[in-house]
Formats: C-alpha cells, structure tokens, sequence
C-alpha cells in the first residue's frame, strides 16, 4: 500500500499555470517509489473521474487529448514525488486532482480501475 499526498492546488485566472505536487511513502522499508507507475486523474463536479497522466517509473509518459501540450508530468524518484505542471489553464480544468500509484512500474495505464493507490485529491480552480 503506498500513501499519497497531493499539494499545490488552488484558485488562477484562465491562461495561468499551477504546478502539483505528489508525495509517496510506503508502509514498509521496502518501498521503492520508481517501480509504481504514477498517474493524475481529476474529477469534476457531477462527472466521473477522468485520466489527465500517467508516467512510468523510468519516466515515459502518456497524456489524455485535452491536456497534451499544455500538461506535464514528471517525476524525481530520489524525492519520491511525481509533478503535474499545468500552464495555459481553462475554466473547464477546474476540478479535484487525485494523485494515483500503480504497482507495475514500467506500464501506463490510464483507467482508474488499474490504480490501487490514491491521494485525498487537491482542488484546481479556473476563473474566466
């Protein structure tokens, strides 16, 4: 089971950036953060959660349509933290952001069904 703290959510006008942060910890002295894959889903409002990310422990990514190219993940396994920097942000990003751990580091999974392990979420605010 790993633990994941989100942080760095807040309240920015439309074409602003914000950058997420996701600490991971495991229960046992084993763990070993590079070989999860780590993913970022958000969850609007009366919407089901949705993939934005995913990044495997050797750093390849993968990015949902509405996010590639303005969306990056990335992670520093020696901090064992993973990163969403968001830049050109819309009203319609607005949405709770969930950090997510899968147990097989070298995959990029993108449903939420394959993640085991999720953050408390942090929320991501848009103004027109």
């Amino acid at each position: 089971q790993v633990q994941l703290v989100e942080s760095g959510g807040g309240l920015v006008q439309a074409g602003g950036s914000l950058r997420l942060s996701c600490a991971a910890s495991g229960r046992t002295f084993t763990f070993t953060f590079s070989s999860y894959a780590m993913g970022w889903f958000r969850q609007a409002p009366g919407k089901e959660r949705e993939f934005v990310a995913v990044i495997t422990g050797g750093g390849s990514t993968n990015y949902a349509d509405s996010v590639k190219g303005r969306f990056t993940i990335s992670r520093d396994n020696a901090k064992n933290t993973v990163y969403l920097q968001m830049n050109s942000l819309k009203p319609e990003d607005t949405a709770v952001y969930y950090c997510a751990a899968h147990r097989v580091g070298a995959v990029l999974p993108t449903r939420p069904a394959d993640f085991g392990s999720w953050g408390q979420g942090t929320q991501v605010t848009i103004s027109p």
